[in-house]
């Protein structure tokens, strides 16, 4: 996939700032009175290996027959969506079902944090229990930061710019495609990031499983 015409580096300052210009339907509620998880990641988004944090966070795609909703999951140190879901509804199915594949593939040690926003679909008791089942360990933003949770909101920010805004999706389905080639195609593959030394995440796991050989 080629670059997108529209294509420029941002910092995540400046992207944050362009998720909120161009709009949100909020998509965590926190307005709820299920537990909170503390902060653990405490806005460290550097790790040196793979699979030891991972940030999530739902966004929503305009499409002809309502929202379609894509929740994800990150990783810090590679920057690879290593887990995602997409659906009509924004329930905690959405988000257990991007924790899941996100599990399968990377089937991490038992340990890793996983941090998100405060809602919901993260605090729910049946999301919470999945997490112990797993054996991660679960750290939730601060009431109202952005920036707690900036590396995710970094990547739909990317999304929107490079993808979504320059699209009129007709269907869910013609949106899920086309996102779906975004993420496997594009983004975890080919696309450079600043914090990999302008590497992807793809080539930047594989030098490190190189070196670690």
């Amino acid at each position: 996939m080629p670059l997108p015409p529209t294509y420029k580096f941002r910092s995540i300052p400046a992207l944050i700032g362009l998720y909120t210009k161009f709009g949100s339907d909020p998509t965590t509620h926190s307005n709820h009175s299920r537990p909170i998880a503390p902060n653990l990641l405490q806005r460290n988004f550097s790790f040196d290996r793979p699979d030891q944090a991972w940030v999530g966070d739902i966004t929503y795609i305009p499409t002809g027959e309502g929202w379609l909703y894509l929740a994800i999951v990150k990783d810090l140190c590679t920057r690879k969506i290593v887990g995602y879901a997409f659906s009509d509804r924004i329930d905690t199915r959405l988000t257990l079902a991007a924790l899941d594949m996100a599990y399968r593939r990377r089937k991490p040690a038992r340990g890793l944090i996983f941090h998100s926003e405060r809602g919901v679909q993260y605090a729910a008791r049946g999301y919470r229990e999945r997490l112990e089942t797993y054996g991660i360990r679960q750290s939730m933003s601060r009431r109202g930061d952005p920036y707690d949770n900036a590396v995710a909101e970094n990547f739909f920010s990317c999304l929107k710019c490079e993808l979504v805004h320059l699209k009129h999706y007709p269907t869910r389905a013609a949106a899920q495609d086309d996102v779906f080639a975004y993420l496997e195609a594009f983004y975890n593959t080919i696309r450079p990031h600043s914090a990999l030394g302008w590497r992807s995440p793809a080539s930047f796991e594989a030098e490190l499983a190189a070196s670690a050989a």
